[in-house]
């Protein structure tokens, strides 16, 4: 295994919210899952191996893994792989996405969950709902070409995001004040400008 040689970030976000099988629209989804108490979570661990690479390029790609907890499939689902992008460009100037990714299987056959939140750039947006709301679809098979069997929202919360504060961690880094300014130049990548309120929780 290589030798990582550059700072890095690693942090843990955990995001539930109401799903059905069944559904192929997220919001419909929420709404069922909701009325039914069904709901998903995903607790996805994130190593970003080389921050500042992940910083300027434009797809700002990571790989993640994580477990999946969905009722009528199980819970504590191994998802070894999947995909994390930050910030992903759209065909729309004034709309990236966040991608969360995980594929796992259930009884025996592949699946792949794949979410997405939805930032924009306008006049007076909403930041914080832009970070929190993922648009979330399970697909049959190892990817997102596969049928959808079940959709849903699933947010993070505001207690969840105070919690993963606390988890991003800067690795590979040489000092303390190198390890500060490498989680405070990533926070505010991440969280835009309301990184400074969330840091003091």
């Amino acid at each position: 295994m290589p030798t990582q040689t550059k700072p890095g970030v690693s942090f843990r976000e955990t995001m539930t919210g109401g799903f059905a099988l069944g559904e192929t629209d997220p919001r419909t989804g929420e709404k069922k899952g909701d009325a039914t108490g069904t709901k998903l979570s995903i607790h996805c661990d994130i190593d970003i191996l080389d921050v500042y690479g992940f910083i300027s390029d434009p797809k700002h790609y990571a790989p993640i893994h994580g477990q999946v907890d969905f009722p009528p499939f199980g819970m504590n689902i191994p998802a070894p792989s999947g995909l994390f992008n930050l910030f992903c460009p759209s065909d729309d100037p004034k709309l990236k996405h966040m991608v969360y990714e995980l594929a796992f299987e259930h009884a025996g056959k592949p699946y792949y969950l794949a979410g997405k939140k939805e930032v924009r750039d306008d006049p007076g947006f909403d930041m914080w709902a832009d970070i929190t709301t993922n648009y979330t679809r399970i697909h049959e098979g190892t990817d997102t070409s596969g049928p959808v069997v079940a959709a849903g929202v699933i947010y993070i919360g505001r207690q969840q995001l105070i919690e993963l504060i606390p988890t991003i961690r800067a690795t590979n880094t040489s000092s303390p004040a190198e390890n500060l300014k490498v989680l405070a130049d990533f926070g505010r990548f991440f969280f835009g400008s309301v990184w400074d309120t969330f840091s003091k929780f």
